[in-house]
């Protein structure tokens, strides 16, 4: 069903609760992930005009898409990694469907409509602009734990 699952990550804690759901997801159906953290910041968004050189935030980004995707594959996992840099909506929309992604995982942080205008709200622009599903998973929500194993099966002796 979903061969390729672009996760959307921060760089931030919302990603210690989409991590492990998608991890779990893409175990049960063999897909492939696509970690993908965009870069906002000054150097990011002026990064190819002005030929700049990658900036420590973005070295950090990158270091920490790599150490994300390490854990993935330590859990047998297949995994790649995109920093992107500019606008993230834009960025991520961008990515998915450059890459062929059938499904985008996303954090939700479950601001109000006064928090959404404020801080803006990626998810909402991702999803007006794309036919790509969307898994939202609201950050800080869940106890599962990364890379779990699937519970074992009832037998027959424990009935």
């Amino acid at each position: 069903m979903y061969k390729k699952i672009l996760v959307a990550l921060e760089n931030s804690r919302a990603d210690d609760t989409l991590v492990p759901h998608i991890a779990e997801l893409a175990r049960r159906l063999g897909s492939e992930l696509l970690l993908v953290h965009v870069a906002d910041g000054w150097a990011a968004r002026n990064f190819e005009q002005l030929k700049l050189a990658e900036s420590d935030e973005m070295k950090a980004d990158r270091g920490y898409l790599e150490e994300v995707a390490g854990q993935l594959r330590a859990g047998g996992l297949t995994v790649k990694t995109e920093l992107a840099l500019g606008n993230p909506p834009t960025e991520i929309l961008k990515v998915a469907q450059g890459r062929g992604c059938d499904l985008i995982a996303m954090t939700s942080h479950g601001h109000k409509l006064l928090g959404d205008f404020f801080f803006g709200s990626t998810i909402a622009r991702v999803r007006h602009n794309t036919l790509i599903p969307i898994l939202v998973v609201r950050a800080g929500t869940g106890t599962m734990p990364p890379f779990s194993a699937p519970p074992p099966a009832a037998s027959a002796d424990s009935r």
